[in-house]
């Protein structure tokens, strides 16, 4: 595979501590969150696309990111025709659960930074190896932050965003040990933890 390079997501992530995952809200509450995530000073956001309702939600919150010069991306993109569906909504990037080079090629020709996600050290080396530097680690709650120091040694040239499990009450301890970007999501629908998402963000 030719090597590529995803360091088109530098301006949307480097500098942001958190990063939204909006997945299965509908039209309505995803762009009632969008918005929540954008005063919070989350700029990025991800909707996971899973179904026609995603697909139309995804559609609702690129209008209204577009209106407030937010780029928004599309996740769970697993398929050819996720790609396409993407692109077809807007979506600034795509964001996969694991590496496939197959994915990480299309996204590309459609003009989609991709951010895939990697577990292991042979994953991290093989998107490494393919040009990428940003990946998404997952599931990040499950690897832990120590993970990430430890694959900071062989692989000082990745940025991770981690993903799955992540809320307002870990998300400071991953970005101490390396992370670049914390994921959250269902965090954002929870009045409690707003008020430390915002601080967290604007750290």
């Amino acid at each position: 595979m030719t090597a590529l390079s995803n360091e088109s997501l530098s301006p949307l992530l480097d500098g942001q501590p958190l990063m939204a995952i909006l997945r299965g809200f509908g039209v309505e509450r995803s762009l009632e969150l969008a918005r929540q995530a954008w005063d919070l000073g989350i700029d990025c956001v991800e909707l996971p696309i899973q179904s026609s309702r995603d697909i139309d939600a995804l559609r609702a919150v690129v209008a209204a990111g577009a209106d407030r010069g937010k780029s928004v991306g599309a996740g769970t993109v697993v398929t050819l025709e996720h790609v396409r569906q993407a692109h077809e909504a807007g979506a600034a990037f795509t964001v996969s659960p694991g590496y496939d080079p197959v994915i990480v090629r299309a996204s590309f020709d459609a003009g989609m930074p991709p951010l895939p996600g990697v577990a292991t050290a042979s994953e991290v080396q093989a998107a490494l190896a393919s040009g990428l530097t940003w990946l998404k680690a997952f599931p990040a709650s499950l690897l832990g932050p120590t993970w990430f120091t430890a694959m900071a040694g062989p692989f000082p040239q990745a940025k991770f965003v981690a993903t799955g499990g992540m809320d307002a009450a870990n998300a400071s301890l991953f970005l101490a040990n390396g992370v670049r970007t914390v994921a959250v999501g269902s965090a954002l629908g929870d009045p409690a933890q707003l008020e430390l998402l915002a601080a967290i963000a604007h750290a």
